[in-house]
């Protein structure tokens, strides 16, 4: 064999034997890019971005919009208040607020700690015919357990009414159901405004005025 074919058949086996560790590194690096972007998918889901946003009790809904911006009937000024006190600087709860002052449920509301409240709006209370809300607002024992039927004795995170059941403070319970942001209370009201804290409660402003079971 001559010197010429010596040197290539000396460089054909060295090609051959680093052949193998190129492709082992090759395929290292391609799982690390795989791993990096599922990683990065992960953290970028939909989901979890919900899940984190709900975590953050940020209010959501539709009616959230039309709450001041600032103030003491913003969302701002509200945490920094009981919850009876912090309702009557929202003009959309006037009603709900002439109904706790009527049965005498002011200092009962702003002394609960960590309560949920279910708050009607007054769009909610002209659901009622004029004539039986003016019966409920003069008989002062229905109307607290009307009232009282709409809070329950914990703080209520949104994702745990995606499908529950809660004792009230009118010793009967309540039922909400939904997902992503969009809850029913009882299969008829709806969440129209949720996850508004106060400095004593969660408040939940709901479309339908919530009626005990008899």
């Amino acid at each position: 064999m001559t010197p010429l074919h010596l040197r290539r058949a000396a460089v054909a086996v060295s090609a051959a034997a680093l052949l193998p560790l190129a492709l082992t590194a090759c395929s290292s690096d391609s799982k690390d890019a795989s791993s990096g972007s599922t990683a990065s998918a992960a953290k970028t889901s939909p989901s979890a971005a919900v899940s984190e946003s709900m975590d953050m009790n940020e209010p959501f809904g539709p009616a959230c919009s039309s709450v001041p911006k600032d103030g003491a009937g913003s969302f701002a000024g509200m945490a920094k208040d009981p919850v009876a006190t912090a309702a009557s600087h929202n003009p959309a709860l006037s009603t709900l607020v002439t109904a706790v002052k009527k049965a005498g449920l002011v200092d009962t509301l702003n002394n609960a700690q960590n309560v949920t409240v279910f708050a009607p709006t007054n769009d909610a209370f002209a659901k009622i015919p004029q004539a039986d809300l003016d019966k409920l607002l003069a008989d002062k024992e229905q109307l607290t357990k009307v009232l009282t039927y709409h809070v329950v004795g914990q703080k209520l995170a949104p994702r745990q009414l995606d499908k529950g059941s809660f004792a009230t403070l009118a010793k009967s319970e309540l039922t909400t159901s939904g997902s992503d942001m969009a809850y029913t209370v009882n299969d008829t009201s709806k969440v129209v405004c949720g996850n508004v804290p106060t400095a004593n409660a969660t408040v939940y402003i709901v479309d339908t005025v919530l009626m005990p079971p008899q």
